[in-house]
């Protein structure tokens, strides 16, 4: 029985992972910090019925505690690690960087430690779409330049892909990085537009329209999301010349180390987003049309033809149909 440990497994994105890797008959255990960044009684009830699965076990503690992660990892000894735990938010970033500096930047120093320790099969590790920054040219692709981020949360997944390069290189560690592309579905963050514009409708709130409408997103559904990377886990990079070369491939010359977008390969303008939540709720939207906000960029878009080449699969959940998934857990989970 293949072994992962998979940190962040109370947050939205690793319950959805361990669940999926459960279901298909790995070992799991999980990692998390709990932090209170918003509710945690929704995190509390992820591990919950997580914890339901035989072949779950969890530990509760930051990253940022080297030597209890050490002893959970040492005890584990996993085949693959996939380090999905970090601060998140484009706008907590502006208000408390530092906790972006001790989650993101000495956390994921800590997994590549260990993951160098135990020398795993298959490193990966979650990044964001937000290291594209100013770019203009999209959609966005992994062999583009990305040197002008926007927020200190994009400045420190940028630069745990660059960690990430030089412990591949150094120690011939499989490592493989992806780039989410917002990110939405059941299970999802409170913080996040998709349940913020959900909660205010269904309670007859205004919501906040940014840039007056004039925005696009490449939204992933997280179903989608967690089956590229369980695809992603079996295909770790080799060292250069070792394999066939791919058109578009991002794999480094110097090191087994490669980043993947994880996107639904479409862009779809705001507005369209919130007609489409107008029609899974049965409600309209007050809408509060409103400027650009710090850190914010207008558009994102992916190129996602590395992520079909090396795994025959691409996201493809219609938007309407992530929505109306979401809407109808939200109303079961609050029950409205």
């Amino acid at each position: 029985m293949r072994k992962v440990l998979i940190t962040g497994t109370a947050g939205f994105i690793g319950f959805h992972l361990a669940r999926l890797l459960l279901a298909e008959g790995f070992r799991v255990q999980g990692y998390d910090g709990m932090s209170d960044y918003y509710d945690i009684r929704l995190k509390q009830r992820r591990h919950q019925i997580l914890l339901q699965n035989p072949n779950f076990a969890a530990t509760e503690a930051l990253l940022e505690n080297r030597d209890t992660f050490d002893a959970t990892a040492d005890a584990f000894a996993p085949d693959v690690i996939v380090h999905l735990a970090a601060q998140a938010g484009v706008r907590y970033s502006i208000e408390n960087p530092r906790a972006y500096l001790d989650s993101n930047v000495i956390g994921t120093f800590n997994v590549m430690e260990a993951a160098r320790r135990l020398k795993v099969q298959h490193l990966l590790m979650a990044s964001t779409s937000s290291v594209y920054g100013a770019n203009e040219k999209m959609p966005f692709a992994e062999t583009d330049k990305a040197d002008t981020q926007l927020t200190i949360y994009a400045a420190t997944k940028k630069a745990t892909e660059s960690m990430g390069h030089a412990y591949a290189h150094l120690w011939s560690l499989p490592t493989t990085m992806f780039r989410f592309f917002t990110v939405y579905g059941p299970w999802g963050r409170p913080d996040m537009a998709l349940y913020k514009f959900v909660e205010a409708i269904l309670q007859d709130r205004p919501i906040d329209i940014y840039n007056h409408g004039e925005m696009y997103r490449d939204f992933t559904y997280v179903g989608d999301l967690v089956r590229a990377i369980r695809l992603l886990i079996d295909t770790p990079p080799t060292l250069p010349g070792m394999a066939e070369p791919i058109p578009g491939d991002s794999l480094s010359p110097a090191a087994p180390w490669r980043v993947v977008n994880i996107g639904n390969s479409d862009k779809v303008k705001l507005l369209v987003f919130v007609d489409a939540i107008e029609q899974a709720t049965g409600r309209k939207a007050r809408r509060n049309y409103m400027d650009m906000q710090p850190g914010d960029v207008p558009a994102t878009w992916a190129d996602a033809s590395l992520l079909r080449s090396l795994t025959g699969y691409a996201p493809q959940t219609d938007v309407k149909d992530g929505i109306a998934a979401f809407v109808s857990w939200y109303r079961e989970y609050y029950g409205v």
